[in-house]
């Protein structure tokens, strides 16, 4: 990738900075329409969840018209909105932390049926930064600070200390 899609160098000298869904490498910098992309996702994904909702809407009626009891409509209610704070929480502790692999493998059923939390979780973190960016900046500026610590040199010729008596 070169300098005029993402923001960063063709041949950088140290590590490169991990892309974020939505926003590249852009998030580095702050540059190339950052803030109208955080715009864009905050504001898409409140429109996805609220599309969610509508359609949820419509598969609650449709078991409404079915008449298939009072119980079915609260274990249904119940399901996706415990379903929904799950999966919310998870998505949110990915924006700060690694998820573990297999516990995600484990929840992407659930992560399925609760789609609107995570739709959610990612609107609310744009309202602040990138979803994940602070994740990703620690990340990489420890990578820098280590590549920095690799690279620099030392001064002086290490035999010709003066050892402590």
């Amino acid at each position: 990738m070169s300098s005029d899609e993402n923001g960063t160098p063709d041949n950088p000298a140290g590590p490169r900075p991990e892309p974020l869904r939505f926003f590249g490498t852009t998030w580095v910098e702050h540059s190339d329409g950052y803030r109208a992309r955080r715009i864009g996702v905050a504001v898409g994904s409140l429109a996805a969840a609220a599309a969610s909702c509508l359609v949820l809407r419509f598969a609650y009626d449709g078991i409404q018209i079915a008449d298939s009891g009072g119980l079915v409509n609260i274990l249904l209610v119940a399901m996706f909105a415990i379903c929904s704070a799950l999966a919310f929480r998870h998505t949110w502790d990915g924006f700060s932390r690694r998820p573990d692999a297999e516990r995600h493998a484990n929840l992407r059923g659930l992560l399925a049926i609760g789609f609107v939390g995570s739709l959610l979780a990612y609107f609310f973190r744009s309202l602040t930064e990138a979803p994940g960016e602070r994740l990703h900046r620690r990340e990489y500026e420890a990578a820098l600070e280590q590549h920095a610590k690799r690279t620099t040199r030392r001064t002086g010729n290490p035999a010709k200390k003066r050892r402590k008596r």
